[in-house]
């Protein structure tokens, strides 16, 4: 079930990679800032974006779409199947030339993330996940870690947040590194590279749903700040807090993100 939703999904995503690596290997990248000022855009992400609306699409027009660079519409909201995509998950990493940065293309049945996959265009790195049937990095199987200890455990977090000093006080006890894109945070989390990602800011459906299905399908656990699964294709995509991980630690994961919010 959902190997054609997969094979479109990696299809979309590597298309449109390709077309945002062709960019991103420019000596230079232009960008503006977004009208809300909520980052910066560029011809990237919109080259992406219409690649991934057009593949999608093209594939299974009966389904709905949202994305982070198209104006959205209440009609998805009438749709059970609705695809919600990020053409570019970590454009500030893009425009800075940190490979930190993913094409995200999901699928959400009924409100449950159900099939993701993301992709980086800078270092080839190719995650897939359809829940209940198992999750790929580069081609092979992947699961998350089985670390139940906060002790020795990688955990990638916003880089504004490390900055901050927000982990200090637990540098002593886990590793935390800083990465870029949310979508990619969950990559490495689903790939077993990582044994969770957290934050207890806001997000939005575009940034989460691809890897919160990688996540899943991987054996994980994701969840926002309220420790709620997540719903998507909500009329708002907006979810306050953020975490994904390997499943044991996602209680002790809970704490860490309750504790800021």
């Amino acid at each position: 079930m959902y190997e054609k939703e997969l094979m479109v999904a990696i299809q979309a995503a590597t298309t449109a990679g390709a077309a945002v690596r062709e960019i991103y290997e420019r000596d230079e990248v232009s960008s503006v800032e977004k009208a809300d000022g909520k980052g910066p855009l560029t011809e990237a992400d919109l080259k992406s974006n219409d690649i991934l609306t057009q593949i999608i699409t093209e594939a299974f027009p009966e389904d709905g779409l949202l994305s982070e660079e198209t104006k959205d519409s209440p009609e998805r909201l009438e749709k059970s199947r609705v695809w919600i995509i990020d053409p570019i998950d970590g454009t500030r990493e893009f425009t800075e030339k940190v490979p930190q940065f993913v094409v995200s293309v999901g699928l959400a049945v009924d409100g449950k993330a159900t099939v993701g996959v993301l992709y980086n265009p800078a270092t080839g790195e190719l995650f897939t996940g359809v829940v209940g049937k198992g999750a790929t990095y580069n081609g092979e199987p992947c699961t998350v870690t089985g670390r139940g200890s906060l002790e020795g455990a990688r955990l990638v977090v916003s880089g504004s947040e490390f900055r901050k000093g927000w982990f200090d006080h637990l540098k002593d006890v886990a590793e935390f590194e800083p990465v870029g894109s949310v979508a990619y945070k969950f990559g490495l989390v689903a790939a077993g590279l990582a044994d969770a990602t957290f934050t207890p800011k806001p997000r939005n459906e575009w940034d989460l749903l691809g890897g919160v299905a990688c996540v899943l399908a991987a054996g994980g656990h994701a969840s926002n700040g309220k420790a709620e699964p997540y719903v998507f294709n909500s009329p708002s995509p907006l979810h306050i807090g953020v975490a994904g991980t390997n499943g044991v630690l996602h209680d002790k994961i809970m704490e860490l993100v309750q504790a800021r919010s």
